[in-house]
């Protein structure tokens, strides 16, 4: 089936369920097989919806969200995702806080796949209302995953 890749962000209502948004698309329009999930650091919004007005800017784009829904980040998911990618350098600690021992599992800045963008974080739009900044970054992120994604052998 591919690679296994989780993004994480705060609640799981904004960022990380969008990057699994355009992630999705963007595999799916190059033929890529991968396995995407999402999940919060924090358990706020557990079983909601993502932000409607995250869910509004993905889908002026064409993105659909609609079906996405907030989970809480646990120590398991090291177990059942190759590759996880944080939003921002908080949500890094917070997972490598859950980190079982001995997990090779790679923790990784979603920006670490932009190394043209300024930016190391995607800052969040719940709080800076730029949601079209914010898919910017996760679209360019997005683009550089895939491609480091689909050159590993």
């Amino acid at each position: 089936m591919g690679p296994r890749v989780l993004f994480v962000c705060l609640g799981n209502i904004c960022r990380s369920p969008a990057a699994e948004a355009v992630v999705r698309a963007q595999a799916e329009a190059r033929g890529l097989a991968i396995r995407l999930d999402s999940a919060g650091t924090s358990g706020w919004h557990e079983g909601e919806a993502p932000y409607p007005p995250m869910i509004a800017a993905a889908a002026r784009r064409g993105y659909d969200m609609t079906q996405l829904r907030a989970r809480r980040f646990r120590p398991e998911d090291f177990a059942n995702f190759d590759l996880i990618v944080v939003m921002d350098h908080a949500n890094r600690q917070a997972v490598d806080d859950l980190r079982p021992p001995n997990s090779p599992t790679p923790v990784r800045l979603f920006m670490d796949y932009a190394p043209r963008v300024a930016a190391d974080e995607v800052p969040d739009p719940y709080y800076t209302r730029d949601f079209d900044g914010a898919l910017d970054l996760i679209e360019t992120a997005a683009d550089g995953l895939l491609r480091a994604l689909a050159a590993q052998p």
